[in-house]
């Protein structure tokens, strides 16, 4: 008697239901993904002055003037600084509650304009924008730990509403100089 030899069968893993599998996944993944979406820069414009509306008089005493010309140059009140020195200018500017003559007479009053050069380095006007966001941010917080004992971001919304009005933010950006063609 002969015997067969008997040839083994390797074990497989099932892969009918793999497809399937791969695919609830790949569902699954673009389901709970979110994706960041660069919103750009997040500021209020005040509404459109009427046709015949003329600009509200501000005295030049309450406005500094920051100047960014197309090679990232700065010049605060006609004088040259760098990104470094606006925070502690505007500060200064801001909170200056008619002391000195040559800055303003009190931050509801003071206002920030911000004028470029349309081929301003983007990145330059973005670190000069932070600088003064910054000044209002600074200013807020100390009124903020004087006046509740907390930080300016840990008060409720109507405590933040009553330092907002104390310090409100007033930046105006001027139309940019159309710069050398």
């Amino acid at each position: 008697m002969f015997l067969e030899k008997r040839t083994k069968e390797e074990p497989e893993i099932p892969s009918a239901s793999l497809a399937d599998i791969a695919f609830l996944l790949l569902i699954f993944f673009l389901v709970t993904t979110t994706i960041d979406i660069d919103t750009g820069i997040g500021l209020v414009l005040p509404p459109p002055p009427k046709p015949n509306q003329k600009p509200p008089p501000i005295k030049q005493r309450n406005m500094l003037k920051i100047l960014v010309n197309q090679q990232g140059n700065i010049l605060v009140n006609d004088k040259p600084a760098s990104v470094n020195e606006i925070q502690q200018k505007a500060v200064n500017f801001i909170d200056n509650f008619g002391k000195d003559p040559h800055l303003s007479e009190s931050p509801d009053k003071a206002v920030i304009s911000l004028k470029t050069d349309r081929k301003t380095p983007y990145r330059i006007y973005i670190h000069v924008l932070d600088k003064v966001k910054g000044a209002y941010a600074e200013l807020r917080n100390q009124r903020a730990r004087q006046q509740y004992g907390q930080p300016f971001d840990k008060l409720p919304s109507s405590k933040q509403k009553v330092i907002k009005k104390y310090f409100p933010e007033k930046i105006s950006e001027a139309e940019p100089d159309k710069g050398a063609s």
